[in-house]
């Protein structure tokens, strides 16, 4: 009997603890989804957005994304939080840096995943995360990047002018309410990536709060294209409910008055 996918739904996969070990000495707390009995065709790293705003690896896309998809579409997700940054999986040492240590975080990322030999490498970055991998995710491993609500605020021109040299796909999905960059002024930013694909989603807005599946079924369609989406809303198969009320009040809106560190002040992420 079909069973409806839920916000707690977590289907069927390999789950792993991971710790990623950065150049400069620091160790950070991650996870691994694989699908359950084959290997996975394609590879998410996720960014999350700002830690100082409620950001972690449990954000709730990436948590959706490493529940659903390994059995959906076939991907393995790897999560983790960056420096200084806490979710039920523990706290990675360091503190947060404002984009410039997080540098040795996304490093650290890539190289797990090319170590355990996993394929076909994407970025999804969003918010904060989006600027760590245009900063510095445009690494020959990586095959492209989805950026999730970008707000363009720590990454500069000529992060921009690296992903257009090097050719390799940039997808940005842009909320029609986002509150920092919107789908018009995207596409005047993205113009300098020739490549760069500029999606807007119409009554969406930055936290993707209500369309988490559309943003599933975007990334799918990009990384794994053999698969059919829009993706199920339902599972045939046996199906585990996580404990979602523990990331309940992490978000941005639990940290609207906290002032946002970094440069661009008027924009946040």
């Amino acid at each position: 009997m079909s069973t409806a996918i839920r916000a707690s739904s977590i289907l069927p996969g390999r789950r792993e603890d991971i710790e990623l070990h950065t150049a400069d000495g620091l160790r950070l707390v991650g996870e691994l989804a694989l699908p359950a009995d084959r290997p996975p065709v394609a590879t998410l790293v996720c960014l999350h957005p700002l830690p100082t705003h409620g950001g972690m690896m449990d954000s709730h896309v990436f948590r959706k994304a490493a529940w659903r998809l390994p059995a959906l579409a076939d991907l393995a997700v790897l999560r983790f939080n960056t420096r200084g940054t806490s979710s039920v999986r523990g706290t990675s040492e360091g503190a947060f840096d404002g984009a410039v240590g997080e540098r040795y975080d996304v490093a650290a990322a890539i190289e797990y995943a090319e170590f355990a030999e996993l394929p076909n490498i994407w970025l999804v970055g969003w918010s904060f995360g989006t600027d760590l991998a245009l900063k510095y995710g445009c690494d020959p491993t990586i095959a492209g990047a989805i950026l999730l609500s970008p707000p363009l605020r720590f990454s500069a021109p000529e992060d921009l002018a690296t992903w257009a040299d090097s050719g390799r796909p940039l997808v940005a999905l842009v909320p029609e309410f986002d509150d920092y960059l919107r789908p018009t002024e995207a596409r005047e930013r993205f113009a300098a990536v020739p490549q760069a694909e500029v999606v807007g989603v119409p009554g969406a807005k930055h936290l993707w709060v209500g369309d988490a599946e559309t943003v599933l079924d975007e990334i799918v369609r990009r990384v794994n294209p053999a698969v059919e989406v829009p993706l199920p809303t339902t599972w045939d198969g046996p199906m585990e409910a996580g404990d979602v009320s523990a990331y309940a009040d992490r978000t941005v809106a639990a940290f609207a008055d906290t002032p946002v560190p970094g440069p661009a002040a008027g924009q946040a992420s």
